[in-house]
C-alpha cells in the first residue's frame, strides 16, 4: 500500500512541476488515486482546489503562472495526448491576459482571459472571463513557459476589442521591442473577432463588393474599407463598446478618419446577427452610391 501511495505521490509531483504546481483531477485520477483519495488529501492540506477539478500540489501560493495555468485547465479540462496545444489543451491564455503573458502589458488584479474554440459547451467559472470563438484555430495557440497561450499576433488582434486605443499602442510597441514575431498569423479572411467573420459573411452572402478587411488607415486599423468607394464600415459589440470612454474612442476615431475623407458607418452586433437583411441593403446603396459618385458626369 504505501508503495503504491508513493508511486503516485511521484507521478503527481511530476506532473505538477510542469504546470506550476497545478494539476487536473483527471492527472489525478490518471497517478492512480480515487475520488475518495483526492478528497482526503485536499483535507489534509496536501491539494487545494482552484476551480472545480483543478488543484494546487503542496501548498496554496498562487503565483500569476500558478493562475493562468489553472484557468487553462479549467476551462480545457485538462490535457489529451498528442496533437498541438490547442488540440492538447483545449483552451489558451488570451486577451489581456496573454498580453501580460508575453510582457506586453503589466499584470492586474481580476479574471484569467481564456479562450475556447467554438461557440458553446463551456460554463464560466469564478476567476476565469471564458472567450469562446469560432475564429480560434491551433495556429493561433503556442506555448510559453509550458503555458497554452495565443500567439503574439493573434494576442493583439484580440486586445484590439478589450483596450483602449492607447493600450493596444504601448502593447504592440512593447511587442516589437521584444522582437516578438508579428506575421499575418490570422488565416484566411483576417477576421479577429466572430462578429467580424459574420459580417464579411453577410456581405458574401448577398453578392456585395468584398472590402479589405483589419487595414490600417494612418493611425488606425478599420474593420472593413471598401478602398475605392473611400467607405469604412466598423463593426460594434456591446460587450467591448459600451461606456462612455469607449464611446467618445469610437467618435475620436470616426472624426479621423472623415477628416481623412472616408465615409465611415457603424454596425451593431444586433443588427449584423438580427437584421442582416436591412443591413445588406444599406451597403448595397451606401456602395452604389459611392459607385455612381467616382464614376462623375
Amino acid at each position: 500500500m504505501g508503495d503504491k501511495r508513493a508511486k503516485s505521490d511521484l507521478a503527481i509531483a511530476k506532473v505538477a512541476s510542469r504546470q506550476h504546481g497545478v494539476v487536473s483531477a483527471g492527472q489525478l485520477y490518471a497517478a492512480g488515486l480515487g475520488r475518495s483519495a483526492v478528497a482526503k488529501r485536499t483535507r489534509a492540506g496536501r491539494l487545494h482546489r482552484i476551480h472545480q477539478g483543478v488543484y494546487a500540489v503542496g501548498h496554496r501560493a498562487i503565483s500569476r503562472e500558478r493562475r493562468w495555468m489553472a484557468a487553462v485547465l479549467a476551462a480545457g479540462g485538462g490535457p489529451s495526448r498528442g496533437g498541438k496545444p490547442l488540440e492538447r489543451w483545449g483552451a489558451a491564455v488570451s486577451h489581456r491576459s496573454a498580453a501580460e503573458l508575453w510582457g506586453l502589458l503589466d499584470s492586474r488584479d481580476g479574471p484569467v482571459d481564456v479562450s475556447v474554440p467554438g461557440d458553446g459547451g463551456k460554463r464560466n467559472r469564478s476567476g476565469i472571463r471564458l472567450h469562446r470563438s469560432l475564429t480560434l484555430l491551433p495556429a493561433h495557440v503556442t506555448l510559453r513557459a509550458g503555458i497554452p497561450v495565443t500567439t503574439p499576433t493573434r494576442t493583439l488582434s484580440d486586445l484590439r476589442r478589450v483596450v483602449p486605443e492607447w493600450e493596444l499602442r504601448r502593447a504592440t510597441r512593447q511587442a516589437e521591442v521584444l522582437g516578438l514575431p508579428l506575421g499575418d498569423e490570422i488565416e484566411g479572411d483576417r477576421t479577429r473577432s466572430d462578429l467580424e467573420g459574420h459580417f464579411l459573411r453577410l456581405c458574401r452572402s448577398h453578392r456585395l463588393p468584398a472590402p479589405e478587411v483589419n487595414v490600417p488607415i494612418g493611425r488606425d486599423l478599420v474593420d472593413f474599407l471598401w478602398r475605392d468607394r473611400r467607405f469604412v464600415v466598423e463593426t460594434d459589440s456591446y460587450r467591448y463598446h459600451r461606456g462612455r470612454i469607449a464611446f467618445q474612442d469610437d467618435r475620436d476615431r470616426d472624426l479621423r478618419l472623415r477628416t481623412a475623407g472616408y465615409e465611415v458607418v457603424r454596425f451593431s452586433e444586433k443588427q449584423i446577427d438580427e437584421e442582416p437583411e436591412r443591413v445588406a441593403r444599406a451597403l448595397a446603396r451606401a456602395l452604389r452610391v459611392g459607385a455612381d459618385a467616382g464614376q462623375g458626369p
